[in-house]
């Protein structure tokens, strides 16, 4: 092998694995973990390489942040787009019919409307590629053909997206803790204690309500848990010391169940909101409406591949199995 004697070589030197290579499949983790480590002991002892010192060539060669662009991008959309449309109806609506200032809600009521929104969206986008892939898979008949580059563009960033949806989840949770803590918070407590003595009202106890806050409460904590799990098991140093098996099972199924598990809570805080006439601002459906539309299209899409007829067929095809009327239909109408 050729001496490796500057360090823009060791910059480029990068290891590489494939999941689902046989050899790593059957490494155990210290075994992996060995072999993602290039082996310099070649160089001259009196070489030293400092892992915080790049050449500034190679430095405006290295992209920033390549697989981030595109997951960025679409939060900082569905973020912009999410404030705007919450702005018009928590804020604009009452100034413009009852001249009624709300800006204060902004910095925590509004932006904490934006958060979940963002959250399980994200999320979802992290599942929605695979259900297209499955849908793709079964009109090629095969896995050997490759997916449209966006499409694979898109599944190369599903972790990236993961990521970013835990992290709007866990602002959304500590901006949700922080509501006791709002001055406004405390003026409105001591308003409703006084309205209730001038109802003389001795018991302000309300069972569905007191149910509904529990149990989207409790989904909300456990949802975040298991994202947290998630991410977690993203970490490179993590993920080496699973199987392929045990990492597919935590970021599939789990997945899974952590958007489900948000899309009930989205459901459960709405309660009895959906046919509230008062909840439909300038006719325009409430934010809680929109955030679990694209959830429940994955999961009613993920419930549909799961049946028996179309998990086998999809099982099939991944492991080798290629549907040969359609390979053949596909040939002749690429040739004519």
């Amino acid at each position: 092998m050729e001496n490796i004697t500057n360090q823009e070589e060791l910059w480029e030197m990068k290891p590489k694995r494939d999941l689902e290579d046989h050899h790593y499949l059957t490494k155990t983790p210290g075994e992996i973990s060995m072999l993602k480590r290039p082996v310099l002991s070649h160089l001259q002892p009196t070489a030293s390489v400092d892992e915080f010192d790049c050449p500034s060539d190679l430095q405006h060669k290295q992209e920033l942040f390549p697989n981030w662009h595109l997951p960025i991008k679409i939060s900082i959309i569905v973020a912009s787009l999410t404030f705007l449309y919450t702005l018009l109806r928590e804020i604009i609506h009452p100034l413009v019919t009852s001249h009624q200032q709300y800006f204060y809600k902004i910095p925590i009521l509004v932006i904490n409307k934006v958060l979940p929104m963002v959250s399980i969206t994200l999320l979802a986008l992290v599942y929605l590629p695979g259900v297209i892939a499955a849908v793709v898979q079964l009109r090629n008949g095969t896995k050997y053909k490759m997916f449209p580059p966006w499409l694979a563009r898109w599944m190369s960033a599903r972790k990236q997206f993961g990521l970013l949806s835990f992290f709007f989840a866990v602002l959304h949770a500590i901006y949700s803790l922080s509501y006791p803590m709002r001055r406004s918070y405390r003026y409105k407590l001591l308003n409703w204690a006084y309205q209730q003595v001038q109802q003389n009202k001795e018991d302000a106890w309300i069972e569905h309500d007191v149910w509904r806050m529990e149990i989207y409460v409790s989904l909300g904590i456990v949802g975040l848990a298991i994202l947290a799990i998630l991410a977690v098991t993203s970490i490179p140093s993590v993920s080496d010391t699973l199987t392929w098996r045990e990492f597919h099972y935590v970021q599939s199924k789990l997945g899974i169940v952590s958007l489900l598990l948000s899309t009930i809570h989205a459901l459960i805080f709405a309660w009895n909101k959906w046919v509230d006439i008062k909840q439909f601002v300038w006719y325009t459906p409430p934010t809680f409406m929109i955030a679990i539309f694209l959830p429940i299209v994955v999961l009613a899409c993920k419930t549909i591949l799961f049946l028996p007829c179309l998990r086998k067929k999809i099982l099939k095809i991944r492991r080798g199995w290629e549907d040969v009327t359609k390979i053949n239909k596909a040939e002749i109408s690429s040739q004519l």
